[in-house]
């Protein structure tokens, strides 16, 4: 049987610590935890389940936090857990024959994250695989029997163990503060970052956090090696900004470029809220229909979902109201898209 460490990082997480640890403790054979600068109960906690317990200096970098946790292990395999995640009985279970069964040539295994709807804040999906348990020492292995090569790609298995997310509450902020401060400095995100700033901006950013990205979407666009899916994307927190600033020049040059080239439900959703605003839920709903039936979303689930049929729920609602003719018919549209919510 493969032996495996627990290895989180924290910062006051003491309302969903105890929940997380009494769940993976009995799967586990070593616990570290290494604190960010917590102020509440957390390490108190923490002490209830481990000795191993470290203190790293917050430098706004997660990769650098992880890093140095994981040089604390000492077992064969590395789970990596967040506080606001268990894992249930029958889960448990499954993660105990994994053990017990393990072909030590596997050097990550993939797990599904659940992310029930009350509890999503960054993600699209309710379930989707990603690596949590991770091979300590990485071994190379020669492959090929001619022109013979190091193995560089790492042996992954996909398991069916289920591990809940429940976050009591959202970490955009925090997000979004590291996001700017890189920014800030000059620093160049990289693709896949610059992609998750904007999908968090669309699935959880307040209307400040729009107004205070929309510099850095703007460089990005101009930048040389800017790849067309960064632009539609930049073009999206841009219009959503200009829309925020009531400022409609802006925001129809930067939605036209959108849907000049490749319309994305986003965008749609943009210019229908746009003439919703405007008193035009007509316009508004054509729009929304667009968003719902025609395109496809490049960075909320919900814009060909819940957000345009939601909105044109509104429509036709604000439509019975302005034309008391087709009061009926209006009303009776109304009340279908409500019925898919």
């Amino acid at each position: 049987m493969i032996s495996v460490s627990l290895c989180m990082i924290v910062k006051n997480e003491e309302s969903v610590l105890a929940r997380c640890l009494d769940s993976f403790a009995p799967l586990v054979d070593e616990i570290v935890i290494v604190d960010t600068g917590s102020t509440d109960s957390t390490k108190d906690i923490a002490a209830r389940y481990t000795d191993k317990i470290y203190d790293f200096s917050w430098i706004g970098d997660f990769a650098a936090a992880r890093n140095f946790a994981f040089s604390k292990t000492n077992c064969d395999y590395i789970y990596s857990a967040d506080a606001d995640e268990c894992i249930d009985e029958e889960n448990a279970k499954k993660f105990m024959a994994l053990k017990e069964v393990m072909d030590e040539q596997v050097e990550m295994v993939q797990m599904w994250y659940v992310n029930r709807h009350e509890h999503r804040t960054t993600d699209n999906y309710e379930k989707d695989l990603r690596p949590k348990l991770f091979k300590r020492l990485r071994s190379f292995v020669w492959i090929d029997p001619v022109h013979e090569s190091v193995r560089l790609d790492p042996l992954v298995f996909d398991s069916d163990i289920e591990i809940l997310h429940m976050p009591q509450g959202l970490h955009s902020g925090r997000d979004f503060a590291i996001f700017a401060d890189k920014l800030s400095k000059g620093e160049r995100l990289s693709n896949k970052l610059m992609h998750m700033y904007a999908q968090e901006l669309f699935l959880s950013g307040a209307d400040a956090d729009f107004i205070q990205a929309a510099p850095f979407f703007e460089n990005l666009i101009y930048d040389a090696s800017c790849r067309e899916d960064e632009r539609m994307e930049a073009y999206c927190v841009l219009a959503r900004a200009a829309r925020i600033r009531k400022d409609t020049d802006a925001f129809f040059k930067w939605a036209l470029k959108n849907i000049s080239i490749k319309p994305c439900a986003e965008m749609c959703c943009e210019i229908g809220h746009y003439y919703y605003e405007a008193g035009d839920p007509e316009e508004a709903s054509v729009w929304f229909i667009n968003a719902h039936q025609e395109t496809e979303a490049v960075l909320k689930a919900d814009a060909t979902g819940k957000e345009p049929i939601g909105m044109l729920a509104k429509c036709y609602e604000r439509l019975a109201k302005e034309h008391p003719e087709m009061k009926d018919a209006f009303l009776k549209m109304a009340v279908s898209y409500k019925a898919m919510l």
